[in-house]
């Protein structure tokens, strides 16, 4: 292996469409949550659902774009890399916070999504 890298796959639904920020200094940032869920059978053999939350920032052209093409509810897998944040709260205590900085991603055309545009459309 040449060299290690911090690469993350993730197929999951957006939790809301992309929120766009536009600063002052002209970059652009689109933010939005993605879920993931897992099934899984625990220890006594019943079945288990195991929904994680992930906070997706997108910026430049690539936050243009999800903000364009991406809405609540899509399913998509989505390409980055994890970066941890460390901020301070209002109350002044230390905060940490793991966020996937989006580098691509792909919409998933899922039977439920043509559905609800079937029945839109109608």
């Amino acid at each position: 292996m040449k060299a290690i890298k911090n690469k993350v796959s993730l197929l999951g639904r957006l939790g809301a469409s992309p929120e766009l920020v536009k600063f002052d200094s002209g970059r652009v940032l689109a933010r939005f949550s993605l879920a993931t869920h897992e099934n899984f059978k625990d220890k006594n053999g019943e079945w288990q659902d195991f929904t994680q939350w992930h906070t997706i920032n997108a910026w430049g052209k690539m936050a243009e774009k999800t903000a364009e093409k991406l809405e609540k509810g899509m399913e998509v897998v989505v390409e980055g890399k994890l970066v941890n944040q460390q901020y301070e709260n209002r109350a002044g205590e230390k905060r940490y916070a793991t966020i996937i900085e989006l580098h691509d991603f792909i919409q998933i055309q899922s039977s439920k999504a043509s559905n609800e545009a079937s029945e839109s459309a109608a």
